[in-house]
């Protein structure tokens, strides 16, 4: 996503442009790596890992937006996202993608059907979210 794809998503109130801040992003991803920390727990049920690795995915990929300066209410967009803060490979963004139908589909309608292969799975995009975020050294750059 280029600087004109950013302003686009901004002029139809898709992202709000805002300065980074250090304490929110640290927030965000200390937020992450705890949640992180527990979905990898095997002593949970495959449900609750599941949560906690949505969530712990969601919390970085915030943070990298936020990092460039953006900020987004939508959890779908904040995902898309990362194919241009964090330069996410495709495949990447489609266990992202599987896993928030996954999430929606138990939190709007009571469905939950977790399998082992989008958890594993889930579980090695947070991990690579989780080391990328942790490498961000500059907050605001393009």
């Amino acid at each position: 996503m280029t600087f004109e794809q950013f302003a686009n998503l901004v002029r139809i109130g898709q992202l709000k442009q805002e300065v980074p801040n250090k304490l929110e992003f640290e927030g965000l991803v200390h937020s992450g790596k705890v949640r992180l920390s527990d979905a990898h727990n095997t002593a949970l049920n495959p449900e609750s890992r599941f949560d906690l690795a949505y969530n712990a995915a969601h919390s970085l990929a915030l943070a990298a937006l936020r990092a460039r300066g953006y900020r987004s209410e939508n959890r779908y967009l904040v995902f898309q996202c990362l194919q241009h803060t964090l330069d996410l490979p495709s495949h990447q963004w489609r266990i992202l993608d599987s896993a928030h139908r996954k999430r929606n589909l138990a939190e709007y309608e009571g469905s939950i059907d977790v399998d082992d292969q989008l958890l594993e799975s889930l579980l090695r995009v947070a991990d690579q979210l989780l080391e990328q975020v942790s490498q961000i050294k500059e907050m605001g750059a393009s």
